[in-house]
């Protein structure tokens, strides 16, 4: 398994990790009408798009990529909030390979990027009740600062919690 940075090509695989991680990573979190109508090849141009507007180091789209292709990707750059703090903005890997390290290698190559863009702090957004997701970034050295947003995904009412890590 290699992490690397994407590339435009890299659009449809990483559209195809993006649907098939929300329909399993969210079942019963997202209105299920939601999921289901996810559909990658409708994702790939938003993502090809995405990735060829990344300015490495400050922002990037990150691949997991094994000898079956794409298997998890994360994209990060300025907070939307406050521009000098870095922000993830997803971090996916396929139901197949949760639990194989695959999602911790891709987060200690993001955190290694903000290293190289000087950030000195990161955040990133998550459901409340996405438990899966908040161990792993709890885990991982991440915790809940305090700010909490509605999200309307879907049509569902949703709250995702702001977490922090200090860099460096």
């Amino acid at each position: 398994m290699q992490i690397r940075q994407a590339w435009p090509d890299d659009a449809s695989e990483v559209a195809g990790v993006y649907v098939r991680s929300w329909q399993v990573a969210f079942a019963g979190l997202v209105p299920q009408h939601y999921l289901d109508a996810m559909d990658p090849s409708r994702e790939e141009s938003e993502w090809k798009t995405r990735i060829a507007k990344t300015r490495w180091p400050s922002s990037g789209v990150l691949v997991a990529e094994t000898e079956a292709g794409i298997v998890g990707f994360a994209s990060f750059g300025p907070s939307q909030d406050t521009p000098v703090i870095a922000e993830i903005s997803t971090l996916y890997a396929m139901p197949e390979v949760w639990g194989t390290g695959i999602g911790r290698q891709l987060m200690l190559a993001t955190l290694a990027a903000f290293g190289q863009a000087d950030y000195t702090q990161a955040t990133l957004w998550v459901l409340e009740d996405n438990e899966r997701a908040r161990r792993f970034y709890e885990a991982a050295g991440w915790g809940a600062d305090g700010a909490a947003v509605g999200d309307s995904t879907g049509g569902g009412s949703l709250n995702k919690l702001r977490y922090r890590c200090p860099l460096g």
